[in-house]
């Protein structure tokens, strides 16, 4: 029964991304259709059902691979969406940042370490990636047996935790672990 639940899971996503991916695509001919209220053909479904199926049964391995079905509960998915809103900010923060650095020649780089202390495999990727997205910081190397990240700093600060990972950790503790 938890293979069933894994592929249950991943062939739930993978269809669920398909239909939005797909939500906009062939409206005109949706409106030929004398079914045009409908968001998509039969065909589409048809097709998204099957490459759902497809990738649930290649994959359901690899996305439940710990047997966590915690990412399931949909306040998490609220939160997760949520969670890009202080994103946007500390990234619109950052480009001002790194645009003043750069004029006024204000940088020191560095590598830096950082211990954010979360526990889940995709709370330390959604830490690293969104590290990345921030301009002046880039996610080097993750030490995968303690969850310690490597990031490179355009202006090394006091606390490099703080100052790099404490905007984000908050919010992704919420939803990943």
């Amino acid at each position: 029964m938890k293979r069933g639940k894994a592929f249950i899971s991943t062939f739930l996503l993978a269809l669920f991304t398909y239909l939005l991916l797909t939500l906009a695509a062939g409206q005109s001919m949706v409106e030929e259709a004398p079914l045009s209220h409908l968001l998509w053909s039969l065909e589409e479904l048809v097709l998204g059902i099957s490459v759902a199926l497809i990738v649930a049964s290649l994959t359901d391995h690899i996305l439940c691979r710990k047997r966590n079905y915690r990412m399931l509960n949909p306040v998490r998915w609220i939160v997760m969406l949520v969670y890009t809103i202080p994103l946007f900010i500390e990234m619109a923060k950052a480009n001002f940042d790194v645009a003043y650095r750069v004029i006024t020649g204000k940088i020191e780089p560095a590598i830096v370490k950082i211990d954010p202390e979360l526990k889940t495999d995709l709370g330390v990727t959604f830490l690293a990636n969104s590290i990345t997205l921030t301009p002046g910081t880039l996610t080097v190397d993750v030490d995968d047996e303690e969850s310690e990240l490597y990031i490179h700093w355009i202006k090394v600060g006091t606390d490099p935790t703080e100052n790099i990972a404490g905007r984000f950790v908050k919010w992704i503790r919420r939803f990943a672990e």
